[in-house]
C-alpha cells in the first residue's frame, strides 16, 4: 500500500493502470479519463471482482485509500463490497419513498403467518434460510423493486450446490411476493415464479437428484395390513393413518384433529405442505377409525414398521407403495394419483382437474386403496 504519490497521479496518462497496492489501482481509459477501482475476490462467490470508486477529479488518492480500506475490512468480515453498496442504496431508496423492504416486509409477512403455524421448526426454517440467503441479497431492496435480477442473485449460488434449500428458499420469496402484490405493495408478475419463468434460466432438478425410500410392494401390502391392524401401540395407529392417507410423516406428526380434519375431508393448510398449497385429502371409512393417534417419532415408526415385515421399507415409501399401486393396478387417471400425492401437475390438467370431480375421483381412489390394503 501506498506506491502512488500526487504527482504520479497527476501525470497518469492514457492506458496506464497504476497500482496503489492491496487491489487500490488507477485506471486511466484512451481518453485520458481516471477512475480509482478496488479489486478483490468475493467472500461470497469466490470469484474476483472490481470495485468502482469514483473518478480522479472527484476522489482523490487519500480519499480512495480511505474507500478502499473500508472496502478491505467488509471484505475481512465476509461481506461483499459491491452488494453492500447496493444495499445501503436500496436500503435508501426505500427509506425516502417510504417503501417496506425485502426484509421488513418478510418480518411483517411471517409475524403475521405464525400464528397459524403449529410447527415451531417450520417457523425458524421460514426465517432462517431467509436470513441466511435472500435478506444479505435482497433483503433491502424495497418490495416493488425486486426482480428477476435480484432474485437469481440469491439463487444462483446456491441452486445446484444446496438444491433442496434452493428449491425453498425460491417457493417461500414467491409466497412473500405474491402477499405483497395482495396488498398492493407491487404489480406485474412474480419474479420468483418457476413455471414458464426461473425454469428457463435455472437447471431442473434431475431424477437422480431425489432420493428413493425403500418401499413395500403393493403385493405385500395386505400381508402387511394384516398384522399391523393387530397392533394397538399408537405408532400402529399413526402408521396406518399415514398408509391410508398417503401422506408424509411431518403432515401426520402435526395433525392438528379439531381444525383440520371436517367429516370426510383432511384438508392440511398450505403452511404445512411441502408445495406450499392447501391440500385436501378425502377420508375413507379405515382412515378416520384411527382417529384420533398420538404422535409419535419417524424412527418410532420405522421400528414400528420392521415388527411386521422382514421387506425393507420406511414410513415415506408408503406412498410409493400407494403410487405404484394406483398406476399397476387402477384406471385412475395419472394427475389423480399424483393430486393424491399433492404433486404438481401440468397447468391444464391441474386447472381441469380442480374442479369438484378431482375430489371425488380421489375418494373413489382412497376408498379402493383401503379396500387393497385391507383385502383378506
Amino acid at each position: 500500500m501506498g506506491n502512488l504519490t500526487a504527482l504520479k497521479v497527476k501525470n497518469a496518462k492514457a492506458g496506464d493502470k497504476l497500482a496503489d497496492g492491496d487491489g487500490l489501482r488507477l485506471d486511466v481509459d484512451k481518453n485520458g479519463n481516471a477512475s480509482w477501482v478496488f479489486r478483490f475476490k468475493s467472500p461470497v462467490t469466490g470469484k474476483e471482482r472490481f470495485m468502482g470508486l469514483g473518478p480522479m477529479r472527484d476522489v482523490g488518492l487519500a480519499a480512495a485509500r480511505e474507500a478502499a480500506s473500508a472496502a478491505r475490512a467488509l471484505v475481512r468480515s465476509n461481506v461483499d463490497p459491491i452488494e453492500h453498496c447496493t444495499s445501503e442504496r436500496a436500503k435508501a431508496k426505500a427509506a425516502a419513498t417510504g417503501t417496506l423492504t425485502f426484509e421488513a416486509y418478510t418480518k411483517q409477512y411471517i409475524a403475521g403467518k405464525e400464528v397459524g403455524w403449529k410447527n415451531e421448526k417450520h417457523r425458524q426454517q421460514w426465517s432462517n434460510s431467509l436470513r441466511d440467503y435472500a435478506h444479505p441479497i435482497i433483503g433491502q431492496i424495497a418490495v416493488p423493486d425486486v426482480d428477476t435480477e435480484a432474485v437469481l442473485k440469491v439463487l444462483r449460488p446456491i441452486w445446484n450446490v444446496k438444491k433442496e434449500t434452493a428449491r425453498r428458499v425460491r417457493g417461500r420469496i414467491e409466497a412473500i411476493l405474491n402477499a405483497a402484490k395482495a396488498e398492493g405493495l407491487r404489480t406485474g408478475e412474480n419474479p420468483a415464479l418457476w413455471r414458464g419463468h426461473l425454469d428457463q434460466v435455472l437447471a431442473r432438478r434431475r431424477k437422480s437428484d431425489v432420493k428413493h425410500h425403500p418401499a413395500l410392494p403393493y403385493e405385500e401390502m395386505p400381508q402387511f395390513w394384516r398384522s399391523l391392524a393387530a397392533d394397538t401401540s399408537e405408532a400402529a395407529r399413526m402408521l396406518r393413518w399415514i398408509v391410508l392417507t398417503a401422506c408424509r410423516f411431518n403432515e401426520a406428526a402435526d395433525l392438528d384433529r379439531a381444525a383440520e380434519v371436517k367429516g370426510e375431508v383432511w384438508t392440511i393448510p398450505a403452511i404445512r405442505m411441502k408445495a406450499e398449497r392447501e391440500h385436501k385429502v378425502p377420508l375413507s371409512s379405515l382412515a378416520l377409525a384411527q382417529l384420533p393417534f398420538r404422535p409419535v417419532s419417524d424412527v418410532t415408526l420405522s421400528n414400528c414398521i420392521a415388527r411386521h415385515t422382514n421387506t425393507t421399507s420406511t414410513t415415506h415409501g408408503m406412498r410409493s407403495t400407494f403410487r405404484d399401486w394406483a398406476g399397476d393396478c387402477t384406471s385412475f387417471p395419472r394427475e389423480i394419483a399424483e393430486m393424491a400425492l399433492a404433486h404438481a401437475v401440468d397447468d391444464e390438467t391441474e386447472a381441469a382437474y380442480r374442479r369438484s370431480t378431482a375430489l371425488v375421483k380421489r375418494r373413489e381412489l382412497m376408498e379402493a386403496w383401503a379396500a387393497h390394503c385391507s383385502a383378506v
